[in-house]
């Protein structure tokens, strides 16, 4: 692949395998902390983990198409600047942003009146299940487009290329060729594995729940500062 790349023959196979390359490498290192965590603090069953790793994909995808068709058409210094100190900015923006929705998700009983017309007790905090809707999508959908950003090797080769490419078209094929290549990652499993860890901590224990999903709001929110610590020490 790499002797493909220097003599310039470029094909979306090679750009699949250069994504290939990244999913099974740099993405799982990277991401991992992210979405692990995010699946973890949420106690996913199975359907949501795979739901939200999907999205989460679909967001690196649409990105790294974006990007390249970028490169394509206005040259590599605007992509690359995409990849740089903003890139730091929105990565840390989208981990915040995950770690307070996990805040922000209530939980507890609802509050309608029974079938006898009895009014049931006052809510209390039960944190075991989360009101899960479509829009708990959203943070996953967000970090996996705002993780496409980190700077690295295989990423700087594809703009590089979709640079050279000279349209925008032929850009947007290179990124989605190799946006489906670095799909191809053990986060397809390991994020699935850190839900059901989280669910199993819950099970038979409520106390622990509540502390839990502080803990994972945390980290993602640590995560997220830690991105943007370098422009407050610049």
């Amino acid at each position: 692949m790499l002797d493909e790349l220097a003599a310039g023959q470029v094909t979306l196979t090679t750009l699949w395998l250069l994504g290939v390359s990244m999913g099974l490498t740099a993405c799982t290192v990277t991401c991992l902390p992210f979405m692990g965590t995010w699946a973890l603090g949420r106690a996913s069953g199975q359907k949501e983990a795979f739901l939200h790793t999907g999205v989460f994909l679909a967001g690196r995808i649409t990105t790294y198409t974006l990007l390249a068709a970028l490169a394509g058409a206005a040259g590599l210094g605007l992509a690359k600047a995409l990849g740089g100190t903003w890139g730091n900015v929105i990565i840390g923006a989208a981990s915040i942003g995950a770690g307070l929705w996990l805040l922000a998700r209530p939980v507890g009983r609802s509050c309608a009146t029974s079938a006898s017309g009895a009014v049931p007790p006052a809510p209390t905090f039960s944190p075991v299940h989360f009101r899960r809707t479509k829009r708990d999508s959203l943070p996953p959908l967000f970090l996996g487009a705002a993780l496409s950003l980190t700077p690295c090797t295989p990423l700087a080769s594809l703009l590089a290329l979709a640079a050279n490419a000279g349209s925008a078209a032929q850009g947007a094929s290179y990124g989605l060729a190799f946006g489906l290549g670095a799909a191809m990652t053990p986060i397809l499993v390991l994020v699935p594995l850190a839900g059901r860890l989280g669910r199993e901590l819950r099970s038979g224990r409520e106390w622990i729940a509540r502390w839990l999903t502080w803990a994972a709001a945390a980290v993602l929110i640590l995560l997220g500062l830690r991105r943007l610590w370098p422009m407050f020490i610049a």
